[in-house]
């Protein structure tokens, strides 16, 4: 479990103006609560928390702070939609040996057998873990797997003391069999047929009211004559 050490500062002020003061200066505004404490407004080093932050359920060991909850798991994120960017991130404190739900990456591995087509449902799941002890993600080897076979949560075999939250019936993957060329070129065709019936159907729309603009500006025209 990856543990990254951050530096924080507490933050009296608060609202949008003082928040946006606090990202001018490279800052993200923070929440750090858990545990029955009273939520504490902090301020992050915007660089190193990005850094941070591409590591999945990083564990944050927050530094400059009185008290010794300072263990905290990034819970809600906020970025500019458009730039990316940091606007404000929740930490949950948590304590060691205590569980936490979290999600976990799935990946798969090997390759399947010649003439199906993988289908990949689940790129995550969530499960139950120790908080200072969380998977970085988990494997399925789909070596070998051939046309009609489906894997659910519950085939995924997860580190000891890791229980799994999902829905185990949940389906994982799938493979299907590979179309022919004959079956491509129909499904082509239909996707092409439909898209043109909606353009068709939008441009009749756009005429009737078009008309219809056109006869109220008319009879408006008329009464004021």
């Amino acid at each position: 479990m990856s543990e990254v050490r951050i530096a924080a500062e507490p933050r009296t002020e608060f609202g949008k103006g003082p928040a946006r003061r606090v990202r001018r200066a490279g800052k993200v505004p923070a929440v750090l609560y858990g545990h029955g404490t009273d939520p504490r407004h902090i301020a992050l080093p915007g660089h190193d928390l990005m850094l941070a932050l591409k590591t999945p359920n990083v564990l944050l060991r927050v530094d400059g702070l009185t008290g010794s909850d300072n263990l905290a798991l990034p819970k809600s994120v906020q970025r500019d939609p458009i730039k990316g960017f940091l606007e404000h991130v929740d930490l949950l404190v948590v304590k060691k040996g205590e569980k936490v739900t979290v999600e976990i990456s799935v990946t798969l591995t090997g390759e399947i057998a010649s003439g199906g087509v993988l289908n990949q449902e689940l790129i995550t799941v969530e499960v139950e873990t120790e908080a200072t002890r969380i998977p970085e993600g988990v494997e399925y080897d789909i070596e070998g797997l051939g046309v009609g076979a489906h894997v659910t949560a519950a085939d995924l075999q997860l580190p000891r003391g890791t229980e799994l939250v999902s829905d185990p019936e949940t389906i994982l993957l799938t493979i299907a069999p590979e179309r022919s060329e004959e079956e491509v070129e129909a499904l082509e065709t239909a996707e092409a047929d439909v898209a043109a019936e909606a353009a068709e159907e939008a441009a009749e729309g756009a005429g009737q009211e078009a008309e219809q603009a056109s006869g109220e500006g008319e009879s408006a025209q008329t009464a004021s004559e």
